[in-house]
């Protein structure tokens, strides 16, 4: 049995690394390969469509892709690919997919009567008055994918809005940008819970630590484990169910009334969870896997 961890980063991150060490201790070959690297073609005779750097290769059995919202096109076409032959995908194509384009999440969760931020889709020439009528300032802006927030930005007031906007807009003027309500209940904090399998397997309370509206660990915020209440448990397992994500990490902001749904993530880090819980997260990845395989033989 083998597997390939996908990755376009040159060098394997902490979690990527993590997750073929555990798959090591249990006999599993699992292998870092540059979706870049793969060549494919449609052929009846199926074994001889997949190339990794221009050399026939067999088939894996089981691939967890790790390119999360910076996935591309071509990615996307390799994982379907690999889908058609049989390999066992954690997440799959099409899970990846929606959860890559931050819209598209929230209009899902949305239909699914799952708390979420108010957001609309930015075009050009925005309108300052409708925005400030429907969502009201300050505002969020987020690019339609990104990770670890980046392109992420708070605009306070609507003269900061239009600048923004206008620079964005001078170097790109057919970006897409989401326009979102801000929270700001508890800004600058918010709550990161990790499924696997449609199970909470760990979660943790993320806190700016310079003043940033942004959470996110590869920004400066430290994490603390915390206990979950029974509305946030139901959200995140709600949210991953729906959005059909094997792995997810589910970001929940706090607000006056309760919880909100800010992102969901198809290759959440776990770095930061794993030091501030103590649990092995790439060994409950692994075990999955391992469980997935045997129901499927």
């Amino acid at each position: 049995m083998k597997g390939w961890l996908l990755s376009s980063s040159e060098k394997p991150s902490y979690e990527s690394q993590k997750i073929i060490d555990e798959f090591k201790k249990v006999g599993i070959e699992c292998f870092y390969v540059n979706p870049s690297n793969i060549d494919i073609y449609v052929t009846r005779e199926d074994r001889k469509s997949i190339l990794v750097e221009k050399e026939y290769t067999t088939i894996p059995n089981f691939v967890i892709p790790r390119m999360g919202s910076n996935i591309t096109l071509y990615q996307t076409a390799v994982l379907r690919h690999l889908e058609r032959l049989g390999s066992l995908l954690v997440n799959g194509s099409e899970a990846i997919s929606n959860a890559k384009d931050k819209l598209y999440t929230m209009q899902i969760l949305a239909q699914a009567n799952i708390p979420t931020p108010r957001t609309m889709l930015a075009k050009n020439p925005v309108n300052i008055e409708y925005i400030e009528k429907r969502i009201g300032f300050p505002v969020v802006v987020k690019t339609l994918s990104g990770m670890h927030g980046k392109g992420v930005y708070l605009a306070e007031n609507p003269s900061n809005f239009e600048q923004l906007i206008d620079m964005v807009m001078e170097v790109n003027d057919k970006a897409n940008l989401i326009i979102q309500e801000f929270i700001s209940h508890a800004a600058g904090t918010d709550i990161r819970v990790f499924l696997i399998g449609g199970k909470i397997v760990g979660a943790m309370k993320r806190k700016s630590s310079d003043g940033d509206f942004r959470a996110n660990i590869t920004r400066g915020g430290s994490p603390q484990p915390i206990d979950l209440d029974s509305d946030a448990e139901f959200l995140a397992i709600q949210s991953s169910n729906i959005m059909n994500l094997d792995i997810a990490g589910v970001d929940l902001l706090i607000d006056k009334e309760g919880f909100r749904i800010c992102e969901i993530n198809s290759a959440p880090g776990f770095q930061g969870l794993e030091k501030a819980t103590g649990l092995n997260i790439a060994a409950e990845i692994v075990h999955f896997v391992e469980q997935k395989i045997n129901l499927a033989i």
